[in-house]
């Protein structure tokens, strides 16, 4: 073998050597790579001992997800979420939104709660009684809604809702309602909307008979008087009996809260005669039959039992003073009761029919 040979010979020894070691490098860092990466997947992020919420924009990738979490010193591998999440598949089925990550969680299950789209449910209630002005500062006083309806007139509102030409008093249905972060106050007002039509249709379709109420919307009327007149689940019926043969006799109804209702701003917390003398859309001293809309919005309670007033023969009744009320079916006993109750003295609570 000649010099050049031999230098060629040990040149490509050294070369195999060198691949060689090369190679179990590269399958050492492999091997580390692999080691860290499987013990990433199972060992809980680092998270706060009161948990963390994060806020998915609409239109981020996983990558973009991973290095936010990296920036809030949450996440010390964002390379291998993102590797996680295309090995799974998630990667494609993150949903926007706000989410709730509690202590323990691991990166594969915050993978699983991202693309499972189970964002943080916010939520409102809707009171029965409340009025349409109450609602609207209930909206406006959620942050987590999206606010497009703050500029509008209440006949802008219901326009936009889809609904023009109807008055807003009483058509959305109380309730609890669960919602994520940005959705709109007007999806939220459809919401509660078609939530009270589809109640008032149930409970339309199975009216008792021979209603003096000619449509569901005089059912709703009604039912909004009964849940101003009573907090007491168990008189719902009974006043709807006394309302209902009232209308049936062509008698007033007297209700305060409708005179209350047409007063407006003008009502200061105290009631006087000469308030039940003057005329208003909606004083029912003054006027005959329903008022001309609702006036608050009556739960659900109050629609079954505008529908299915208690039969009976009472056609008064007057508040005790203690939240419920003595029913009476003739004007002398009626009179009596309004002594006995409403005319005690220091007693300003009271109500007579």
């Amino acid at each position: 073998m000649n010099a050049v040979q031999s230098k060629s010979s040990g040149f490509l020894a050294g070369m195999f050597t060198l691949a060689g070691v090369l190679l179990v490098v590269a399958s050492l860092v492999f091997a580390w790579l692999v080691f860290e990466y499987r013990a990433f997947t199972d060992t809980p992020l680092e998270l706060p001992a009161s948990g963390f919420t994060i806020e998915i924009a609409p239109g981020s990738s996983l990558r973009t997800v991973a290095r936010e979490l990296r920036r809030q010193g949450l996440l010390e591998h964002p390379r291998f979420f993102a590797w996680l999440g295309r090995q799974t598949g998630f990667a494609s089925r993150i949903h926007a939104g706000e989410y709730r990550v509690e202590p323990g969680t691991t990166p594969l299950k915050l993978l699983e709660q991202l693309a499972g789209g189970k964002v943080i449910q916010h939520s409102l209630t809707l009171v029965e009684g409340w009025t349409f002005r109450q609602v609207r500062e209930a909206l406006a006083g959620q942050p987590a809604l999206e606010h497009r309806l703050e500029d509008l007139s209440d006949a802008e509102l219901m326009s936009h809702l889809g609904h023009p030409d109807e008055h807003p008093e009483g058509r959305f249905l109380p309730d609890t309602y669960h919602f994520p972060r940005g959705t709109s106050d007007s999806d939220f007002l459809k919401r509660a909307y078609d939530a009270m039509e589809d109640r008032l249709s149930q409970e339309w379709e199975g009216r008792e008979t021979g209603l003096p109420l000619k449509d569901p919307y005089e059912a709703l009327i009604l039912a909004s008087i009964i849940e101003k007149e009573t907090a007491r689940p168990a008189e719902r019926a009974e006043i709807a009996g006394v309302f209902i043969r009232r209308l049936q006799r062509n008698m007033r109804l007297q209700t305060d809260p409708t005179v209350i209702y047409g007063m407006g701003s003008a009502y200061d917390g105290n009631i006087r005669a000469r308030d039940l003398r003057t005329d208003t859309p909606y004083n029912t001293y003054t006027r005959a039959g329903l008022p001309p809309t609702p006036i608050a919005m009556p739960g659900s309670a109050s629609v079954h039992a505008a529908l299915h007033p208690a039969p009976g023969d009472a056609l008064y009744f007057v508040a005790r003073g203690d939240g419920s009320h003595e029913f009476s079916s003739s004007l002398e006993a009626h009179n009596k009761a309004v002594r006995d109750y409403q005319l005690i003295p220091n007693s300003r609570s009271s109500k007579s029919r």
